[in-house]
């Protein structure tokens, strides 16, 4: 099936480019009225320059890894078909074009100031209302877990989106290793926290450290991954070294990066950018097209690399896999 022509309306204009700059805007109103303008001048110079900051290194730098072959023991998870305009994303776009506040608001900062990050050595606590927690480090992840490789769309809330070629292995592996009790209703997540190597935590733009979380039926589904690579090696500092989580029916900001903690819990955690703003980033953040952001509409988007505009799909294309986690619930109210 040939692709539909692209219509003059669905050019993106610059008027719209600049209308999804808000939030960065939004970031710098809200940590100049909650810590005043003087105070908020040396973190938001800490977030915005170059000066003390060190370059990410290139992928091609970076470790191969590979995905597991299947087997009939451990069958891959099934995984969502893409459409015909599903091309991968550049490798510059997907490590160039980066949301990662710790390293700065502009897109190109976190490649620019990210390789302050110290990935090795790296460890992973998983504790809360389980019967055997854990803390694994890096290296035991990736002897316990076969990487699989997960080709998924990825939808940002600012409207933006990409095709990234994951490496990762399921949540779920790893919540079994640790055994929820009847209690684990939701599993929290939380990021490094170390102004010294992520400058932009000196500032007041998000509640640090940055959390996140998911109901355990969520945190549980085959599509849900903790990836630990991309396009075949190891993740780019940017994109959220050594392991982040990737859900891809929610929007970008769900899928928090360099975790450091996993905690299951019996009651709804609290999340960085649902504190920072609840009328307008959900705990939930289920991508819906039907659902606008305060400041802007949801009904469509910009594939990077594209100039034409694309409807959005619900739950990001992954509805038939994931819409029945919802059933009876009111989309527009638990956005």
């Amino acid at each position: 099936m040939k692709d539909p022509p692209i219509l003059p309306s669905e050019i993106t204009d610059e008027a719209e480019m600049a209308q999804h700059q808000s939030r960065r805007k939004f970031l710098k109103r809200g940590a100049l009225t909650v810590a005043g303008a003087a105070a908020f001048g040396g973190g938001l110079l800490a977030i915005s320059s170059k000066r003390g900051t060190a370059k990410a290194p290139a992928l091609s730098s970076l470790p191969e890894l590979s995905a597991a072959p299947p087997s009939s023991a451990a069958p891959l998870a099934p995984i969502a078909p893409l459409g015909p305009r599903d091309a991968l994303t550049s490798v510059e776009d997907v490590t160039t074009y980066n949301n990662f506040y710790e390293f700065g608001l502009d897109k190109d900062e976190p490649a620019e100031n990210a390789g302050s990050l110290k990935v090795t050595p790296w460890s992973v606590v998983v504790d809360g209302e389980v019967d055997s927690p854990r803390t694994f480090g890096i290296e035991d992840l990736m002897a316990a877990f076969p990487l699989e490789e997960r080709i998924y769309r990825m939808r940002c809330v600012e409207a933006w989106s990409m095709v990234i070629p994951w490496l990762g292995f399921p949540l779920a592996a790893l919540l079994a290793k640790v055994k929820p009790n009847s209690r684990a209703k939701y599993v929290a997540f939380t990021t490094l926290q170390d102004p010294v190597q992520m400058p932009g935590q000196r500032s007041n733009v998000l509640d640090w450290p940055y959390t996140e979380g998911l109901r355990i039926d969520e945190a549980n589904h085959p599509l849900t991954i903790l990836a630990m690579g991309l396009y075949g090696r190891a993740l780019p500092n940017q994109n959220g070294a050594p392991i982040r989580l990737v859900v891809p029916w929610k929007y970008g900001f769900k899928g928090i990066k360099s975790i450091v903690k996993i905690s299951l819990t019996e009651h709804q955690p609290k999340t960085a950018w649902n504190t920072a703003a609840k009328g307008e980033y959900g705990f939930y953040a289920n991508v819906n097209p039907d659902v606008s952001h305060p400041r802007w509409s949801q009904a469509s988007e910009r594939r990077i690399g594209d100039l034409a505009r694309r409807p959005t799909l619900p739950f990001n294309g992954y509805a038939e896999q994931v819409a029945g986690l919802y059933s009876g619930m009111d989309l527009a109210k638990f956005f």
